[in-house]
């Protein structure tokens, strides 16, 4: 993967600047990569847009709980 710093990131619309803090970035038109925001020398999660579709309805749907 390329280096998080070669990246162009964008941060999530729903973080906070206390604990909730999501970065994307994407890799190529199916994929992209998230990450800790708060840590951005930290890990990514690489995912195809499919798995990151499905992850933001299952984070919503949990959400309005």
């Amino acid at each position: 993967m390329t280096n998080n710093s070669d990246l162009t990131w964008r941060k999530s619309s729903r973080s906070d600047e206390e604990f909730n803090c999501v970065e994307v970035a994407s890799l190529s038109a199916a994929s992209l990569a998230v990450r800790d925001s708060k840590r951005p020398d930290g890990g990514v999660l690489t995912l195809d847009r499919q798995a990151w579709d499905a992850l933001r309805t299952a984070l919503s749907r949990d959400s309005t709980a």
